[in-house]
């Protein structure tokens, strides 16, 4: 096991805005600087009283497409790419802090995020991170779509994603596997975004949702590739699922040491994963508390 790192906040407080791509709605996010301990909070301010909703994977409940919290009635939806951005920049407490359900879709990717949060800068705080260590492998899914946790192949997180699409189509089969730390997750997932088969988006459409979505805040895929808006990877499709993974994750509030493998998964899956490595996971209720996993007997 590695030697824990000391965890992190952000310096000062810094804001992001736009809307919310299923609802349409304008939504402001204020990322502020949060205590040692007290992991990811978000704040619905637009409520009264203020509803405060922790990150845990117990809290997330079955909505199509995005990671949708839930607490006392009120939620917060499309939350994974904050989160995928917080943990790869390994900012551990941070309150966010919002006035709308749907967090902004930008431009489908964590980037708008990550640079609003690296400006505000990140200030180490006094106590070790938690930390999860897989030593063996936990697996949920099926034979079609599964993700597994398996012991770690360096002293971080790593993850490898196989999407599997018709192999004729414009997406076709991609793989991608990636060493997570702040700095390959800046240069080569934070900026990969969201995607859509036309067909799929227009079926949206036509159920009233996503009307104000264009083809440049996502990538819109039709048969000859995505439409108006041009990649900015080849393998862009994966490397946005293993973003995905990233922000799930998250919900663990740990830092994460294991190699993650996945076939085709998506949210639900994911969370699946993140509360079964707590569920089987062993706490040490100390400030340097580390998780080892092990299967149930």
């Amino acid at each position: 096991m590695s030697t824990a790192r000391r965890q992190r906040t952000i310096s000062r407080p810094t804001t992001v805005a736009g809307f919310g791509y299923f609802s349409g709605r304008d939504v402001r996010v204020e990322f502020r600087p949060a205590s040692v301990g007290t992991g990811v909070t978000f704040v619905r301010r637009d409520l009264q009283p203020k509803a405060r909703i922790t990150v845990r994977p117990e809290l997330r409940i079955d909505v199509p497409r995005r990671t949708t919290l839930e607490a006392g009635g009120a939620r917060v939806e499309m939350v994974e790419h904050i989160l995928a951005a917080l943990a790869g920049l390994d900012i551990d407490n941070c309150e966010v802090w919002v006035d709308a359900p749907e967090m902004p879709g930008c431009d489908g990717s964590a980037q708008q995020y990550v640079e609003a949060l690296d400006g505000a800068g990140i200030m180490e705080q006094g106590a070790p991170v938690r930390q999860l260590v897989v030593d063996r492998v936990i697996r949920v899914g099926d034979e079609h779509k599964w993700i597994e946790a398996r012991p770690p192949r360096w002293a971080g997180l790593s993850i490898s994603f196989e999407l599997a699409y018709d192999v004729a189509g414009p997406i076709g089969i991609q793989n991608y596997s990636l060493d997570v730390t702040p700095e390959s997750f800046c240069r080569e997932l934070a900026g990969c975004r969201t995607f859509i088969m036309e067909d799929v988006a227009q079926a949206m459409v036509a159920q009233g949702i996503g009307k104000r979505v264009t083809p440049q805040d996502l990538l819109i895929f039709g048969p000859n590739g995505p439409i108006d808006n041009p990649l900015r990877f080849a393998d862009e499709c994966v490397r946005h699922k293993v973003l995905d993974v990233v922000g799930d994750l998250a919900l663990t509030g740990c830092e994460v040491e294991a190699h993650v493998v996945a076939h085709g998964s998506g949210h639900q899956l994911h969370a699946e994963l993140a509360q079964r490595l707590l569920e089987y996971g062993e706490t040490v209720r100390a400030r340097n508390t580390t998780i080892r996993v092990r299967m149930a007997s």
